[in-house]
Formats: C-alpha cells, structure tokens, sequence
C-alpha cells in the first residue's frame, strides 16, 4: 500500500545545462510579465543571501511544519544544477535549515533553496552569499521526525511548483517557469529584453515619446488631461 505523505521519488526531469545556462541571463521582471504575472513566489519569501542569481531545475520537498528530515534526505539526492524547494506550509515557528545544511548543499553541488518557512544562522548565510530565499528568520531549530514527501508537485507563496520547472531567482524574488514552457518563453523574454532596450536608449538620447500616458488617461475618462 502507498503510504501517502511519506514518500521519496526520483527525480524524473531536469532543464538542460544549455537551457538554464539562457536563463542566466533573464530577470525576474521580464519572466513574470511574459507569463502574465501569476507564476511569481509571494513577496515575503525573500532573499537571504547577499547578492547574486538562482537557476535551476526545482527539486520539490513538501514536509511538515517545523520538520526537516526530509530537506536533509534531498540534499543526499540533489546536486547540480538543482534547486531544493521546500513547501513547509509558510510556518516560521522552526527554522529548518541553518548553515551546517547550507554548506553541505552547496558542497554537493546544489544551486540554492527556496523555501516556504523559516530560516537560521543569517549572518552565516550573508557572508557565504549562496541562494537562500525564505519566509523568515528565527533561531528556534527543527525537528526530524518526518513525515514529508520529495519530488511530488508542491505550492510556495502561492506558485504551483512540478519537479523540474525552472527556479529562477534574483534581488526581486522568485518566479517558476513550467518545465513544458521554458524553451518557448525564451523567444518573447528576449523580444522583451530588446523592447526595453529600447526605452533606455531613448530615454538617455532624449527621444522617448511620453504622449502614451495622456492618450491612456483621455480614454479612459480622465477629466483634466
């Protein structure tokens, strides 16, 4: 009999070297904008760390809250080029992982976290600068009594996260580009990445037309335009 909620998978798919190498080079704006900004990670899970991008393929967990023995069987299974998401229901009563995990992850090659809960040793994880982005912070440590389930579909921040959906991370936060829809987005964030291009230059050379905004307003009703 499948024992539902305790369980471990394999991990089935990952984006390409080459695929995550392309999105390297995107930013969480354009991504959400091209996707009509529904697959964006809530706000309040932020970044830990100091600077820098996350890219890769998601490696879910889903665990109970205040429990990481399934975070730390995931670290086993993980290595480059993924990225451990944690659903730990948004609690942040426990921490659940801190800098031991963090080192060990980012020795075995893993690309980051992204977690739905609480965090500890922030001062450790600044200085380190390896991608973390987390609900909270709190010193109150985590159990490891299970249950929890890896590589299953999971929800963080209100984002529907699959195994293998790119995980892309900057300063602005956290977007999941569906593993079916990645090499096709990569098209219209690039038309994206141009058009605004576009904008910059001709707000430095002096010829960006403004006369948008009042068309807008006078058409939508606006009295004194």
């Amino acid at each position: 009999m499948p024992n539902i909620g305790f369980r471990i998978f394999p991990a089935v798919r990952k984006a390409s070297t080459e695929l995550l190498r392309q999105y390297r080079d995107f930013v969480t704006p354009h991504l959400s904008d091209n996707m009509n900004r529904l697959n964006a990670v809530d706000a309040r899970i932020r970044p830990i760390h100091a600077s820098g991008k996350l890219v890769g393929s998601a490696f879910t967990v889903k665990t109970r809250p205040g429990d990481n023995l399934m975070i730390h069987k995931a670290i086993d299974m993980a290595g480059p080029g993924d990225v451990i998401v944690v659903d730990a229901g948004g609690d942040l009563t426990n921490a659940i992982i801190g800098e031991i995990m963090v080192r060990l992850a980012k020795k075995n090659g893993v690309e980051g976290f992204v977690i739905d809960g609480a965090v500890r040793d922030y001062e450790a994880i600044r200085e380190l600068n390896y991608p973390v982005y987390a609900k909270g912070i709190i010193h109150r440590g985590p159990y490891k009594d299970g249950p929890g389930e890896i590589n299953v579909p999971i929800q963080i921040g209100g984002a529907v996260v699959n195994p293998g959906d790119i995980v892309v991370g900057d300063l602005d936060g956290v977007v999941v580009v569906p593993f079916e829809q990645a090499e096709f987005l990569i098209g219209k964030v690039k038309t994206t990445m141009e058009m605004e291009k576009s904008i910059l230059d001709s707000i430095e050379n002096g010829s960006v037309d403004r006369g948008w905004v009042d068309e807008l307003l006078r058409k939508k009703g606006c009295e004194g335009v």
